[in-house]
């Protein structure tokens, strides 16, 4: 386990390092002077501005060549240094820092209820093939399938805050006083809408790739055998098809991760909700790159553990996978 690991990891060098080159590049090809945007408007003087703008380049290191430009760039990222947010004029980390946290509070309950759903949903939909209940859910993630994210949250806004005024349309909660109650109340107020657009949006998948999964497996033979022993249906389903059905899970679980820490930009956008997602679509509007250079980064470390999680958890449900 531990040698694998080690490989794993070592061979993510390379891979980030050829990411690092490819988004670096990205950057630096883009339009537009981001200096310019960390000067004060206020400054009239065109002396004053051309001097402010030499210190900012020179404290940035913009005057160095590219491969240096780079090699500290990749030093300074390592250390935990980010750059500077050209449209806060603040340090990346302080940027995200808060709408990351909030992007977790939000996209936990998020990936909890969506599995808690999902996976008995679809072991009954697999077992109760074609009857009322399969049919309604396949109807329903075929419909959550078609319909976009952003048009769920327009219709959960129009119904439940506009029409029946049951919860807040949108922002973050403001009222919090230290109550712990309180403060938990303001931000289930906040929170439910976004979590009721994101857990539909996840459902629709996630409960047919589940089901088919099971199906595939209760038509083994192996399950047959199981049945002719005489073992009761309960057993025969959760404890030999739903382990052997484990695998796909897995992948979904260890995709779930990366949208843990992604954010949901469509959806917190659409509810003004301060995550990450938000935070990163304002960076593209406003060209702040180093904000979208971290967190592109960010995403690729991310993606690529993932896919070491994936690899541990096919070992462990499935005893054929030997992690050599």
């Amino acid at each position: 386990m531990f040698k694998f690991l080690f490989r794993r990891f070592v061979s993510l060098i390379p891979v980030i390092f050829i990411i690092s080159l490819m988004l670096f590049g990205l950057f630096k090809s883009m339009p537009g002077d981001p200096v310019k945007l960390m000067i004060p408007p206020g400054i009239k003087s065109e002396v004053q501005r051309q001097a402010l703008y030499d210190a900012k380049v020179q404290q940035l290191g913009l005057d160095k060549s590219l491969p240096e430009q780079y090699v500290r760039w990749i030093g300074n990222t390592l250390t935990g240094d980010f750059g500077i947010s050209t449209s806060f004029n603040k340090p990346v980390v302080e940027v995200i820092e808060q709408p990351l946290k909030n992007s977790i509070k939000l996209n936990v309950f998020v990936v909890i209820l969506s599995f808690m759903i999902s996976i008995p949903v679809g072991i009954m939909s697999a077992v109760k093939r074609h009857s009322l209940f399969d049919s309604f859910w396949q109807v329903f993630s075929l419909v959550g399938l078609s319909m976009p994210v952003f048009f769920i949250g327009l219709l959960m806004i129009f119904t439940l805050a506009i029409n029946l005024r049951w919860l807040p349309a949108g922002g973050m909660p403001f009222k919090l006083n230290g109550d712990f109650i309180n403060d938990t109340l303001q931000w289930a107020r906040y929170m439910t809408l976004p979590i009721i657009t994101l857990t539909i949006g996840n459902l629709a998948g996630t409960i047919r790739y589940v089901r088919n999964a099971m199906i595939e497996v209760i038509s083994k033979d192996f399950i047959r055998t199981a049945r002719s022993k005489g073992l009761s249906e309960k057993v025969v389903i959760y404890s030999h098809a739903f382990r052997n059905a484990l695998i796909p899970v897995v992948t979904l679980v260890a995709g779930s991760l990366v949208g843990l820490f992604g954010g949901a930009a469509i959806t917190e956008s659409i509810f003004a909700w301060n995550g990450i997602g938000y935070v990163l679509i304002q960076a593209l509007n406003t060209r702040d790159y180093m904000v979208v250079l971290t967190m592109n980064i960010f995403y690729a470390v991310l993606s690529l553990s993932a896919n070491i999680i994936m690899d541990i958890g096919y070992a462990i449900v499935d005893p054929r996978v030997k992690l050599k």
